[in-house]
């Protein structure tokens, strides 16, 4: 199972999901999905938008379980 940290990473910082779709230019449902965890995909350029976002690697922000 892999998990996003997209949840914790935005709670340790205070933000809220406005807050990142509006910095990143994520679409909002997908930003939804991944903060739920009830995303079954990712797209890279999503994925390396995020990690620039919160300043962190892949492995900090998908983990495997």
């Amino acid at each position: 199972m892999i998990k996003c940290n997209l949840a914790k990473m935005m709670g340790e910082r205070k933000l809220k999901l406005i807050d990142v779709v509006r910095d990143t230019g994520i679409n909002r449902g997908t930003i939804t999905r991944l903060y739920h965890e009830t995303a079954t995909r990712i797209d890279f350029d999503i994925l390396e938008k995020l990690c620039r976002y919160f300043d962190c690697e892949v492995g900090e922000f998908l983990e495997l379980i």
